[in-house]
């Protein structure tokens, strides 16, 4: 059991669901040559998708096409159902910077068969994230820059701003379907830039006045 962390306590978390949005930022959407959702577009990972800092993403053996996707991260602190906008930022215990790892031709083939996409998304070892910060500690949440480099060299790089929905809107909307519950992740999205990672590559995300993440990708044995 991956246990959630915070920077600088002792204090942990075991987690919930983990909760995604897609096409969270218009670029990602487009660069994906998808529309542009009207309302969130949500998906679920296991618990047992997460992965530690410095661990190793393992491509699964029927995959041939893994891709990064950066995000941040919220950490729900409380029970809400049904949750008003004005109330939502009060359910978040703390951000973080994770990776939406995907196994793009497992999700491709999913597609064209209008079949889930759990498979692709929610593999072990696909939900790389770093400790939280406490919620208290980030000014602004929809002000932060996050990038990803792989190998040193920049793949994304974008600001929170740009997310489609604000996390208001997005807890407003999960609430209405799922019970959020203390120990939940909901990854809010990726933006433009994703790609292919190969076996060997280092992967490093970073999300302004949150903190970093890094880790190595590997094969399956």
């Amino acid at each position: 059991m991956t246990f959630l962390r915070f920077v600088g306590s002792e204090r942990t978390m075991q987690p919930g669901k983990i909760i995604c949005l897609g096409r969270n930022y218009p670029e990602h959407a487009r660069e994906m040559k998808a529309e542009v959702p009207a309302a969130p577009v949500i998906f679920l990972k296991p618990a047992s998708a997460l992965l530690e800092p410095g661990g190793i993403v393992r491509i699964p053996s029927f995959s041939n096409e893994l891709h990064h996707e950066v995000e941040m991260v919220l950490l729900i602190g409380k029970q809400g159902k049904d949750i008003s906008l004005e109330l939502a930022m009060s359910y978040v215990d703390g951000y973080a910077v994770g990776l939406d790892m995907t196994l793009r031709d497992v999700q491709a083939e999913a597609k064209k068969k209008g079949l889930p996409w759990s498979v692709s998304k929610g593999f072990d070892t696909s939900a790389p994230l770093s400790p939280f910060v406490a919620a208290q500690a980030v000014a602004d949440p929809h002000a932060l820059d996050i990038s990803l480099r792989v190998n040193g060299v920049i793949r994304q790089h974008s600001n929170t701003r740009n997310m489609l929905f604000r996390i208001e809107t997005m807890l407003a909307y999960i609430s209405s379907v799922f019970t959020l519950e203390p120990g939940d992740l909901v990854f809010t999205g990726t933006p433009e830039g994703v790609g292919p990672a190969q076996p060997g590559d280092v992967l490093t995300a970073e999300l302004q006045n949150v903190g970093s993440l890094t880790v190595t990708i590997g094969r399956r044995d």
